[in-house]
């Protein structure tokens, strides 16, 4: 599985979101400015995640963006299957895909061990997590 530019910037803009403890929204051009990422992919991004009910979007002067739940509720592979799809390294491992080799294919044996390591950690990291880590490094 390679993560693609939509979804490591999708986590970079929530976990922006999560580390702003204002309560105010969060507009798209502060966090294109805070990391570097064109405003217009951003916008493509967020509208995957308002559509997925993770953010709600604040209209007006003083509008933008904010998470519809605790950072520590949001996985991080919810964030990843919004912008990704299916994590799964292989076709033949993904959730309702039928094989007819998968019954003697011993490479799948190894494809089903990857699939579940990576959903083990992405199902269990939260941005609430990544919020810690951060807090952590600038810490260390």
């Amino acid at each position: 599985m390679k993560i693609s530019t939509k979804g490591r910037y999708a986590l970079r803009l929530m976990l922006e979101l999560a580390s702003d403890n204002s309560g105010k929204p969060v507009s798209i051009k502060d966090i294109s400015k805070k990391q570097g990422i064109s405003e217009k992919y951003l916008e493509q991004i967020i509208s995957l995640l308002n559509k997925a009910g993770m953010v709600k979007s604040i209209r007006g002067a003083q509008g933008g963006y904010i998470l519809t739940k605790n950072p520590d509720e949001y996985t991080v592979g919810m964030i990843f299957r919004v912008t990704e799809g299916d994590l799964a390294p292989v076709k033949c491992v993904s959730d309702g895909e039928n094989c007819d080799r998968k019954e003697t294919c011993i490479p799948a044996i190894l494809y089903e061990k990857i699939n579940d390591a990576v959903n083990e950690v992405v199902d269990t990291t939260t941005l609430e997590d990544l919020i810690n880590w951060k807090m952590e490094k600038k810490r260390g």
